[in-house]
This record gives C-alpha cells, structure tokens and sequence, in this order.
C-alpha cells in the first residue's frame, strides 16, 4: 500500500514495524468470531459455559448469537481517530493532526458511544447500524443480558471496560467521515457482515441468553482467548483487500489454530480406548498402595476430591491416575498440576513427562507444559525468547502444543501443564486476563498439592479459584500431608466446626468428597521419628556442630533454617569449623540452598540438592545441606538426620517428610542414623514469651518475625515435641497438626496469660485484614458487566495485586550481563524483594554490574548488593 493509501481502508491489525502492511478490520472480527466458533466445537469447553449459565447445553443458536459478540470485540475500531493512528500528517486533509485525534484507543473511547445519548448523532446510528435493536431481542429482561455480554466482549483485552468513565467525554470528531473513510457506512457494512456469518443468530426464537453474571465473566474468557488466537499471524496472514467468502478462510485457520494449540482433544480421545493399568503408567511401582487405590475408586464424577497422606506416600501417582481414568471418561480434557514452588514445579514436570508417555497411544501425547515463568519448555524440548515476543525452539520440538508455552499468560490455556499455584490462582484475581486464565483451566482437572491453611490471604484466594472452577462444572484434587479440620471442612461445604476430638477422629490417611472420607488405611510408609529440642536457635556455630558431628558419621543431614539470614550464617559457620581438614580428608560436601539465587544458579542448585540427597544417591561419605523453606516442600530429597527451626506443626511434619522418605535406602544408612531423628531448634530456654512483644531477632518467629507470626501454634508445636519424643507418621499426624491449630488447642495457649490473649487478638485482626485484602482483589463473578458495571471493574494498571502477600519483588536487569559464581553462564536479571528498594529513587532498566573475585556488586540508590555464591544479599 502506498503512502496516503493507508487511510483508504478500515485496517484491523498493522505490522508495527511496517504501518503500510495491514490486516483488514472486517477480516480480523471474522478471525475471532471463527475462533470462538472453533472454541464452542469443543465439547468439554461448550459444557464448560453452559454450566455457568445453569442451562444444560449450548444450543446452535445461542452459539451462533455468541460468536456474534465475539466478532463485535473490536468494533471501536471503527473510529477515524483509532484507523489514524497509523497515518502520517499527509494522510489528513489540511496536512496535520488535529488534537482530537491523537492518543485514541478502540475500547474506552467507544464507551460514550454506547450512553444511548439521543443528541448525539453518532449514538443514534452507532447501535442500530450492528442490528443491536436485534441483538437486544436474544433475551428476556430488556436486552441487559444482551448489553451485558456485549460489555465482555469489548472487554477482550483482559480488563473490563468502564462504562461511565469520567476520563472520557464525546470526541464527535473522530466518528465523523475522514481521509476517504466513513464510519457510518463501515458500522452498516460490519452489521450486514455478521448476518452473513452467523445467520443462525438472526433466526426467529431460540431460547433467551443465559441471564447469570458467571456466564458473561465465562464468556469474556473465552472471547480474551479467541482474540489472542486470531490475532496470530502464524495461523491468520495479513489480508489487506476485501475477500467476499473470507469467513470460510477464518473458519479453516481457527480449526488449524485450535488443533495446533492442542485445545482440540477429539482426534486424540478418539483414539484412547481405555486407561492403562497402574504398573504399566508407572513402570518404577509394582503396586498402587492403599491411598492411591481409594483416590481412584472414589466417585470420578465427584466435583471436589481432597486426598490426605503424609510426605512420600504417592499423592502425585494418586492424582495422575485418578486424572487418566477422568480423562477415558471424557469428564475433563487435561490437567494443571499446581505446586507450592518453582523447583517442585520443576521436578514434578519430568514425572509427568513420563506418566503422559504412557498414558497416551504413541503418536498422540500431548507436550506438557512446564508453566513456571523463566522456563520455556514443552516436554523434553527448550525454547529461547527472541525480540518481537517469537521463541526459537530446539530441533526435537514438536509443531503442536508451543503457543501456550510461550507466555504465562496464556499456559492454562495447555492441555497438560505443571506450575506453581500462583498461576492458577491468577485466575480468581482482578489482574488481566484473569478470566482467560479461569476459563482454559475450567476444562481441565485442577490439582493442587500440599494445601494448607495457614495463609489466610493465599486460602481466600484459592477457596474463590475454586468457587469459580467448580461453578463452571470443573474438577478440582487438593492434596496435602497436613490439612487441618477448619480448612477442609471449608473446602467440602462443611457448616458448623468440630470439635477438637471429634477432628482428631477423622480418619487420616484418607480421601474425602463432600459425600464424606473414606479411610485408606496404611500406605507402608510408616516410620517413628525420635523428636528432640536443642536451644541453639540463634546460635549457628552450635548448629554447625551437630551437623558436621553427624556428617563426620557419614550420615547425610538436611539443616533447614526459616530464614535467609540464618541459613547463611549456619553455612558460613560449617565451612568455618570443617575448615581444611574435614573436606578433602572426609570427603564431606556441603551446599547452601534458598530463594535469593538468579533462576541459572537455583536450577543448578536444585540439582545439587538431588544429587546429594536424592533417592538414588546413597553414598559412604556425609553431607550437609543448609537451606530454608526451600526444601521443604519442593525436591524429592532422603536425609538420614533432619535439624530444623522451630515451625508450626503441619510444617514440621512437612520438613520430616524429607528425613528417611525413601525406606528402601534404610539397609544403606549409617551406624547411629538408622531410625529417623529430628532436632528442632528454639530460642533459649524453649521460651517464646520474650517473642511475644519484644523486637528482638526472632528468626522468622512471632509478630516481628513475619514468617510464622502465630506464636499460639507455636507454642503448642513445641508442647507436642515434650509430650510426644516420638512422632509416628503417619499414625499421629491428625492428632498433631489438630492440636496445633484447632481454634480449642489455640484458645488453651491464650488462656497461659494476658499478653497470650492479646497477642491472640492481634493475630485474628491480622487474619481478618488479609481476608479483606483478598475479598477486595478477588473477581466478583456474581456481578454483571453492565448491571453492576462498577463492582466488576479491576484496579489501574499501576496497583500490583499478587497471589502472596509480602512476596512484591521486581526484576533487577544487568547490562553487560555479569557471570554465575557457580558455572560462569551469563546472568540476564535477578528477582529483589522490593523492600530492600527503599532508599532507591527507582529502578533503572539496566543496572551496570562491578566484578569481583566470588562474584559482583552492584548499586540502587544508596543501597549496594553482593552476588556470589550465597547468593544476593544487602553490603
């Protein structure tokens, strides 16, 4: 297209790079309305939105009235001042750009349109041009449901649109005929075009739209979807010349689309005859153990599952297996295995990588995705990210199944997927395209290991996940070790609250539907644990001690600190006493392991873990890992001696999940480590009480603390070490974790004194204002786009919502890129937390690295950094 021509037509999409090349309007609303349609031929994804709608299906005229609205999305395109943006000065009559014209967007300068102002002529021929005096006719209230499904669809961008916005009044102007384009005449010819596209929209009758808010918040999911679907250039070129039959071209390249994203199962379930049997999904077990058996033969159809075992026992095999025969029932499509931590996202993806090879008939597995944000993997195969947003892929990627690797934003959107937690529960939040987010997970099973409750802000946060998965006929499995009665009564629907026996009676292991628990029964795993307390929390060379003394007895031993801090100084502290001698004469490894390592290093890191401590790593020689919350829930580590800090005790009975998991390694431990130990280390004299009120280094413990700040279940934890030296996993663990955190239990540590109570009050109040925090940054489904305009709209782009409180942390970029400590790779950025930022007017788009001998520093204001191999921290 010549210069001066470009303002010839109405253009929908423009190559940023060359404005001369465009995609026409007309042919980028038929791309979405075909991929929606695409989407709606998917049967698990079409049950899925009727669900929302209470309705029993989506017939093909309440489909067809869909895919219109779909293909409406962006119809403020329409506007002179949005098709000018890509003019030059010459492109206008008079050779220059008036004021009204520039900074136009297509979504919110369209809203004054849609006031229905009488007086303005534009309202009088804007509406009525699409056929919406039709459109208002598909339901029964007066044409709301209509305007409010309309609302989501303009909504496409992730955010929903302002109704009344105050920032923007009548522009006439750009409605108004310019540079050889008419809006007036476009809007007609676009409402004539969607008759022609969907004709089974316009038929007389047909059931009314479903009138229920969660169907238009349902909707705009799917419609974000669809939108990024269509606007890939990869499936649908630039067409810059009107093509009379280009909605059968749309058609063909959404199927094309669909299929190579891997959203269409049909063809592979097709193909998938039955489920195979356990030995032969999981070839390194022989048998499924007691828990796996009662997770598969709970009900498949029941919406919620809970399963309840303690660490090591096989949850992740009960879950994939449960997955498998939901999959041959055609319940769900895929799954999205949510984990607590990246490295557990990590490691868990390789098992899943095999369980899927097994799973499927050769030629039709799916690549899971591995959806931690850094990573570019599908399967076994590795992307790199080039300029533009385009990834190159390795020569043993597949074609199908990359596109929702590519982008965090859009991994729900992969048929199977491993990932923190946090990217689902970006879906329940009122961050954008969080309702993509919800609305690719609904097809699929959701499963969510190593729930707890001890977060009121994540718990809030995931109970509306949840809400809004099971509302849309989802599937959900949350697994943990350690799940209180409070929290998993809360999850089933349970009213009312047991009493403190009355939940230590629940039978543990089990499985639990909200029909009711089933006993499991043993899993084999039972092992007794010899628990003791050692008041040397603050003391890190006495740490080190009885590390180095065990691992001079060959025994390999996990020491896991609750904060950074500590788990550097106790390091520091065992390479100080090994010193020359202990390290090339006894051959003993030491290694530090925690959160503040560029991404490189901490794979690197995770790796190390595993080989010194990995189920298949059983060696003569001692080792010491020191490391911190990192641990705990994240690799499939086999400690022969567990020193711990004092924590709750559903963590604690996590971090002892990590001692003597594996029990075929029990022949091969040291003389004195053959039964599990665990030392757990406290303040001087096992006193929390100074902790209560004094500001005092608390070690992540109590109100100044700010890891575990309830001292109540503290204190009970560290009752339940005096009274029980042996904990017998997982025969107490019910009992245990009960009498930690049980309102009962907590009340009888208040009444231990005034300043109990008090601190008791403060906690309650802190837990109350997280709940707040979270009911205000979760999406309100129950409310209308149009209806209740107000209540649905999300916070400005500059107000950070996240899935953790406390977790704010920003991207520091070098430029040059400085070298890892460990292996000299290049390291591109590092993750800060932003409260080491103050004093730092801003953060620069590229900081300048200085190297030194261990590693390098750098400077953010007045505050200066180290990296090295103890990884990032404050000079």
């Amino acid at each position: 297209m010549e210069n001066g021509s470009r303002a010839k037509r109405f253009w929908g999409k423009a190559d940023r790079n060359d404005p001369d090349r465009v995609h026409l309007l007309e042919h980028h609303l038929a791309d979405v309305g075909a991929c929606f349609e695409a989407l709606l031929a998917q049967p698990t994804i079409r049950r899925r939105l009727a669900h929302t709608g209470n309705v029993v299906e989506i017939d093909d005229v309440t489909a067809a009235r869909l895919c219109v609205f779909a293909a409406l999305h962006d119809i403020g395109k329409v506007s002179a001042g949005f098709q000018s943006r890509i003019w030059n000065d010459s492109d206008f009559p008079n050779g220059r750009r008036p004021p009204a014209f520039r900074h136009i967007g297509h979504v919110q300068d369209l809203t004054p349109v849609l006031d229905w102002d009488k007086d303005w002529e534009t309202a009088e021929w804007f509406l009525p041009g699409l056929g919406f005096h039709d459109i208002e006719e598909w339901d029964d209230d007066d044409g709301r449901t209509a305007c409010g499904i309309f609302v989501a669809a303009l909504s496409h961008h992730g955010r929903p649109i302002q109704l009344q916005d105050p920032h923007k009044q009548k522009n006439p102007q750009i409605w108004k005929p310019v540079g050889g384009l008419n809006p007036q005449q476009y809007v007609a010819r676009i409402g004539r075009l969607v008759r022609e596209w969907f004709p089974d929209a316009f038929a007389p009758g047909g059931p009314p739209l479903p009138s229920a808010p969660e169907f238009q918040h349902h909707f705009l999911g799917l419609c974000n979807l669809a939108d990024w679907i269509g606007s890939n250039e990869k499936w649908f070129e630039y067409v810059d010349e009107p093509v009379d039959d280009y909605i059968e071209v749309a058609r063909r390249n959404a199927a094309c689309a669909i299929d190579r994203i891997g959203l269409n199962v049909e063809v592979q379930r097709s193909a998938f005859v039955a489920a195979p049997d356990f030995p032969e999904l999981f070839p390194h077990i022989s048998q499924p153990n007691a828990i796996q058996q009662v997770a598969r033969d709970a009900p498949l159809d029941a919406p919620l599952v809970i399963i309840e075992s303690e660490t090591g026992s096989g949850k992740t095999e009960a879950a994939l297996w449960r997955f498998a025969d939901m999959y041959a029932a055609g319940l769900v499509d895929g799954i999205y295995f949510a984990l607590p931590t990246r490295a557990a996202a990590v490691q868990i993806h390789g098992r899943v990588n095999r369980f899927v090879s097994h799973l499927f008939p050769p030629g039709t597995a799916p690549e899971p995705v591995l959806a931690v944000p850094g990573y570019i993997q599908v399967g076994e195969a590795t992307g790199q990210r080039l300029h533009d947003y385009e990834v190159w892929w390795d020569d043993h990627a597949a074609d199908r199944h990359l596109w929702a690797s590519e982008s965090p934003k859009r991994y729900l959107a992969a048929q199977i997927a491993v990932g923190t937690v946090d990217q689902a529960l970006l879906g329940a939040l009122k961050v954008k395209n969080a309702h993509m987010r919800a609305s690719c997970l609904a097809r699929n099973l959701l499963v969510v290991d190593e729930v707890h409750a001890s977060d009121a802000y994540m718990t809030e946060i995931l109970a509306a996940l949840l809400a809004a998965h099971l509302a849309a006929g989802g599937y959900a499995l949350l697994m943990s070790a350690t799940l209180g009665s409070v929290a998993r009564r809360r999850w089933l629907d349970e009213s009312g609250e047991s009493g403190l026996a009355d939940a230590i009676d629940v039978p543990y292991p089990a499985v639990s539907t909200r029909g009711g628990a089933i006993d499991a029964g043993e899993n084999n795993q039972a092992k007794t644990v010899t628990m003791s307390s050692r008041p040397v929390m603050r003391e890190p060379d006495s740490v080190a001690q009885i590390a180095l003394d065990a691992a001079r007895a060959g025994a390999k031993v996990l020491v896991v600190r609750n904060t950074v801090n500590y788990a550097v100084n106790t390091y520091q502290a065992v390479l100080e006493i090994a010193g020359s001698f202990d390290r090339p004469r006894m051959n003993i490894s030491t290694l530090l392991h925690h959160g503040r390592y560029a991404a490189g290093d901490r794979r690197l890191l995770d790796t190390q873990v595993e080989a010194m401590l990995g189920k298949d790593k059983r060696r003569t020689s001692g080792c010491v890992v020191v490391g911190t919350q990192t641990l705990e829930q994240s690799l499939d580590i086999d400690a022969d001696l567990l020193i711990t800090d004092l924590c709750p005790a559903d963590v604690l009975l996590q971090r002892i999940g990590r001692l003597h998991r594996h029990r075929d390694n029990d022949s091969s431990r040291p003389a004195g480590y053959a039964t599990p130990a665990c030392i757990v280390l406290t303040p001087a004299g096992d006193d929390l009480s100074p902790l209560l009120d004094s500001g005092q280094d608390a070690n992540g413990l109590g109100p100044h603390g700010y890891v575990y700040e309830d001292l109540r279940i503290l204190q009970a934890t560290l009752g339940l070490i005096a009274e029980y030296p042996q904990w017998s996993v997982p025969e107490l663990n019910r009992l245990l974790v009960e009498r930690a955190t049980h309102p009962t239990a907590l009340a009888e540590i208040e009444a231990m004194g005034d300043a109990w109570r008090e601190h008791g009050i403060k906690v309650k109040g802190g837990e109350i204002g997280d709940w707040q925090t979270a009911r205000n940054a979760i999406i309100r489904r129950e409310k209308s786009f149009f209806d209740d305009n107000r209540d649905v709209l999300f916070p400005s782009d500059d107000e950070r919502i996240r899935t953790r409180l406390g977790d704010d942390r920003v991207d520091i970029t070098f430029s040059p890129q400085p070298s890892s400590p460990f292996d000299g790779a290049a390291i591109e950025r590092i993750a800060m937390t932003v409260r080491w930022l103050a004093g730092a007017d801003h953060v620069p788009e590229s900081v300048e690295a200085t190297v030194t001998d261990d590693g390098f520093e750098f400077a953010l204001g007045s505050r200066k950094f180290r990296y090295d191999q103890l990884g990032l921290r404050q000079m």
